[in-house]
């Protein structure tokens, strides 16, 4: 006994007997134990959750947080205790702010994961039992009913009228019609009529249907297999502030082993030597940058949180702003995932939704509207509840449409209840209902496949004569061209109840039905291509479908191709023997349509080949793999599956496109604000280099004490840095193209700037530092608190250079941050508990200092602002003559 390899190729009676079961007895209740012990359990895997401890670690594994490491180390080697605490105690803040965020989102995130138990009908020993749906086995007779949740995958053995809803597997935005009939062996997930998948739905019929495969053998057990085979690595932020980190390790040993020699070699005392290392490695490592970095992506997360976006990971908010192509889903992610009618042809007229071309708005058509859509709603098999309806997503859809013209469905069927019904049958592709008015007048209601009603027709409504089905069926087929679903619809009234349904009808029109696009797609989808970005839909369901809901949403033109999921296996062969053609076609197209979890795997494959950053939308199991593989996956909160939400970075807690934008604008700021402050750390941390390397290159005594240096870092540097991580941005930050691909994080532009400001920080205090120790005749303490406040608030000073270049003094989004004015009033506050506060003084070895002093500070502090100011008004005078010329 073995499960069949392809069992909807086969004929049910042959899988029954491979599977050596009867399906009027089903299994006996002994043989459970062993199939399951053969065949495994009912159950999927799930991506584990990290543990509280994994989350911990994760802040830890910086390669800056270890330089951190490695120079409180040092100050404890060398019996600099406060210094090495200090140090600890940053490593520590910056651990404990990034786990109590992370913490709280994972947390949020498995609030969503709650499903109900599910049970399910089955056939054992002859006798009909409920079980929970994780004992079934293969070999299982499962009994079926509409609204029925399919628990495992199963190949129909009995039933009539059987439809599903796929959506989730497949992208297919309609039901699935369903059979006993094998289909071809090589079927595509999508065209197999004689399974039903595990985690899809039972929309309409009963029947019976044996269990193929169970848990991870079934077609959603294999895209969970992908979900945890899919890698994801490090962030583009995360990429970039390594090699900072590894930069900055590296230029700071060396400059350090450099000086060091230098004074071994010049004759100083071992001990100043020491200090002075001690001193450059402090200065040298941005202490403040970890927690800085933490609080400004915390803070986005926030952000992102207050618009209904719930992120897992710190890092990941930046991550859509170095996005440059989104591969989004379609069904319940450009679309509402609710059939809809939209259009309908009656004879002689058209009616749609938003009057356009000539036709009546179709909420303004007449009488003839509300025949056919009265027609409609009767001819259904679904029910309608309060402002929903429960069946067939179609039908559901004619229901709602004879909701929204002022016609109660349940109090229609009242008023004409169902008599017989001539059941929906896929070969004929028409169903038909009969039923008895108020006057006991009899009604026939049909619908179905215009080339299957068109023929029954005698005649129209409100025309002479005999139908001619030639222009009826062009109408349809231009309606299918525009991605609906097209249904006609007749009926016949009088005559007795018994007669042949499908004679002497009369036709009413036809409907189109589609599940429309999302109000807000369009805009943003607008949103997105404005700030450089491409959209790319990807989606399981017909060509027709996706090119007429891509154009819908200004993805593509009305007639533009659209690229199969097979086209992307062909390229790969392609790629392999070195034709590049086939993939830079595919790169380009913004509709790819019958496009499978593998083929989407490709798609990206392809996209991140070409340098891309890539983002994936969606909220079916068949998006899974896509979202975990991707560099950060978008999943729906509300109508998203399990499966995809467990996949993805971010959730979209009210399922609304439009969050996406404004994601991608968040990430965006939040990229320039850590850059800004990077800029301003490292041309802080440049400035002490250069002020202790350079007093110590002529054998001048060390301006800044090591603690104070720790001082500068941890609190004058650290809290303007903050808050400059925290700005609001750049309102124009979705008006310009992304970053370019292989943009290293600080170009040489920046790296001019940080230099140039770094010796406008310099300057000032090497020169104050021998005007206290020569003219003013200072001691070396006075000296160096000289120094000490002049670096220090010189730095202050500096974070007005950090807006743009050529920007309006007063009206620039530094100063325009209210954050950065509350920075600087704390900073100075503490530079003076520095200073005045005995306890203080004595630990960072500053001193009181007389009224010549002071001024002397107050002048070489306000250097490297007006500095700075010149510089940027050199570079504007530039760009203009550049601009002119």
């Amino acid at each position: 006994m073995e499960s069949p390899e392809r069992p909807w190729s086969e004929p049910a009676e042959a899988v029954l007997a491979g599977l050596d079961v009867e399906r009027a007895a089903g299994l006996a209740e002994h043989e459970v134990a062993a199939r399951r012990a053969r065949f495994g359990a009912n159950s999927l895997r799930h991506r584990k959750r990290r543990p509280w401890a994994r989350i911990l670690l994760d802040q830890l594994k910086s390669f800056i947080v270890l330089l951190l490491a490695v120079g409180a180390a040092v100050s404890f080697a060398f019996g600099h205790h406060v210094e090495g605490g200090a140090i600890v105690v940053v490593i520590a803040l910056n651990a404990a702010l990034g786990f109590a965020t992370e913490l709280k989102a994972v947390r949020s995130m498995e609030a969503l994961r709650g499903l109900g138990n599910v049970t399910t009908t089955v056939r054992r020993g002859g006798r009909a039992r409920r079980i929970p749906a994780a004992e079934l086995v293969v070999g299982d007779v499962v009994l079926l009913e509409g609204g029925d949740v399919i628990t495992a995958d199963l190949r129909v053995v009995e039933g009539s009228r059987l439809q599903a809803d796929e959506s989730t597997l497949t992208g297919e935005s309609a039901a699935v019609g369903k059979t006993l009939e094998p289909a071809p062996a090589d079927a595509p997930l999508a065209e197999r009529a004689s399974m039903l998948f595990k985690g899809t739905a039972l929309t309409r019929g009963a029947g019976e249907g044996v269990v193929v495969a169970v848990g991870m053998g079934t077609e959603l057990g294999r895209i969970t297999a992908l979900v945890d085979a899919a890698e994801h690595g490090e962030t583009p932020l995360e990429q970039r502030l390594d090699k900072l980190g590894r930069a900055l390790a590296w230029a700071s040993l060396a400059f350090v082993l450099v000086v060091a020699v230098a004074g071994v070699a010049t004759g100083r005392d071992l001990y100043d030597v020491v200090e002075m290392g001690i001193a450059l490695a402090v200065a040298t490592v941005p202490e403040g940058l970890p927690i800085v970095a933490t609080l400004a992506l915390a803070r986005g997360m926030l952000r992102m949180a207050e618009r209904q976006a719930l992120i897992e990971e710190l890092p990941a908010v930046e991550t859509l702003g170095s996005t440059r192509v989104v591969l989004t889903d379609k069904t319940g992610t450009l679309t509402e995932n609710r059939m809809r009618l939209t259009e309908l042809a009656l004879p002689g007229a058209e009616a749609k939704e938003g009057d356009g071309g000539g036709t009546v708005a179709l909420a303004e058509a007449g009488p003839e509207a509300d025949a056919l859509v009265e027609a409609g709603a009767l001819c259904t098999d679904a029910s309608w509840e309060g402002e929903g309806g429960v069946g067939d997503p179609m039908e559901v859809a004619l229901l709602a449409a004879a909701a929204a013209r002022g016609t109660d469905p349940k109090a229609l069927r009242a008023r004409w209840p169902e008599l017989r019904e001539e059941a929906f049958d896929p070969a004929t592709k028409r169903m038909a209902t009969v039923h008895r008015g108020p006057e006991g007048e009899v009604r026939v209601a049909v619908k179905g496949a215009p080339e299957a009603v068109l023929p029954l027709c005698t005649h129209a409504r409100g025309e002479e004569g005999p139908v001619d089905p030639a222009p009826w069926l062009a109408r349809a087929e231009a309606m299918g061209a525009r991605g609906l679903r097209v249904l006609a619809v007749a009926e016949r009234r009088g005559g007795e109840a018994d007669a042949p349904a499908y004679a002497e009808l009369e036709l009413l029109g036809l409907v189109g039905l589609m599940d429309p696009p999302r109000e807000d797609v369009r805009e943003a989808i607008a949103a997105c291509q404005g700030a450089g970005v491409r959209v790319v839909m990807v989606t399981g369901d017909q060509p027709g479908t996706a090119r007429a809901i891509g154009a819908a949403v200004g993805l593509c033109a009305p007639d533009a191709p659209v690229v199969r999921g097979a086209e992307l296996e062909v390229a790969e062969g392609d790629r392999a023997e070195g034709d590049r053609e086939a993939e830079a076609r595919l790169l380009e197209a913004p509709v790819v349509a019958r496009c499978s979890p593998e083929q989407k795997l490709r798609l990206l494959a392809m996209h991140r080949r070409a340098g891309n950053v890539v983002a994936m939308i969606g909220d079916g199991v068949n998006d899974a793999p896509v979202l975990r593989e991707a560099d950060i996956g978008v999943a729906m909160g509300q109508r998203g599956t399990q499966v995809a939400r467990e996949a993805a970075a971010m959730v979209l807690l009210d399922d609304r496109f439009a969050t996406v934008p404004a994601a991608i604008a968040q990430g965006r700021v939040i990229f320039d604000n850590v850059r800004t402050f990077v800029v301003y750390l490292v041309s802080c941390n440049l400035g002490e280099i250069l002020v202790i390397g350079l007093a110590s290159a002529f054998g001048a005594p060390l301006p800044l004490l090591p603690l104070q240096v720790l001082f500068l870092n941890l609190v004058t540097d650290v809290f303007p840095a903050l808050a400059l991580g925290v700005g609001e941005g750049d309102p124009a930050v979705m008006t310009r193209p992304p970053r370019p691909v292989g943009e290293p994080f600080l170009t040489r532009g920046l790296w001019a700037r940080i230099a140039g400001y770094a010796v406008m920080l310099t300057i000032p205090v090497l020169a104050c530092f021998a005007v206290a120790l020569g003219p003013l005749g200072l001691d070396a303490s006075e000296a160096v608190t000289v120094s000490f406040l002049v670096l220090a608030l010189g730095q202050l000073a500096h974070v007005f250079n950090m807006a743009a270049p050529g920007a309006p003094l007063l009206r620039n989004e530094v100063s325009r941050n209210g954050w950065v004015w509350g920075a600087l009033a704390l900073c100075v506050l503490l530079l003076a508990l520095a200073v005045f506060v005995p306890p203080l003084r004595r630990v960072l070895g500053t001193t009181l200092l007389d009224a010549r002093s002071w001024a002397l500070v107050a002048a070489g502090s306000v250097a490297p602002f007006v500095l700075g100011r010149a510089w940027a008004l050199v570079e504007r005078a530039r760009r203009r003559a550049r601009a002119s010329g």
